[in-house]
């Protein structure tokens, strides 16, 4: 909440930062020049004089209000969340089965049922040719 604020508060001021600049005629003329020649409407409305005072008013608490919210936005954003590690994530490996088998009610152990093995050896796998499809 606080930081859209503050990034919406920085935003507008970075456009009024913007147009205070770009407005004060520096040795050329500048964009204000462009507007109207020489007597812009800023001129003709406030005078020459009070105008570039404004201006440069305008420009110099526009500079140091931007300065201050964008550091009141970097410490609002790290500390809202800390980076946290890809490592941090990994769960622990689960603990191997035991093989033990666990003693029954009347503190005697219950011996574990294996699979049956067979005694005969396994029938020799046959290996058919490889049939050539390209034969006519």
């Amino acid at each position: 909440m606080l930081y859209s604020i503050l990034l919406t508060l920085l935003v507008i001021d970075s456009i009024v930062l913007l147009a205070a600049i770009l407005l004060q005629a520096a040795q050329g003329g500048g964009l204000a020049a462009t507007f109207g020649g020489v007597s812009s409407s800023a001129d003709t409305l406030f005078g020459s004089r009070q105008t570039g005072t404004l201006l440069t008013k305008a420009s110099w608490w526009g500079g140091g209000l931007f300065l201050a919210l964008a550091f009141m936005l970097s410490l609002a954003s790290s500390r809202s969340s800390a980076p946290k590690s890809v490592l941090d994530n990994l769960q622990a490996p689960a603990p191997a089965s035991s093989t033990t088998p666990a003693p029954a009610s009347g503190g005697q152990a219950v011996p574990l049922q294996t699979a049956p093995t067979s005694t005969q050896p396994a029938a020799p796998a046959t290996k058919t040719p490889p049939t050539d499809s390209k034969k006519p």
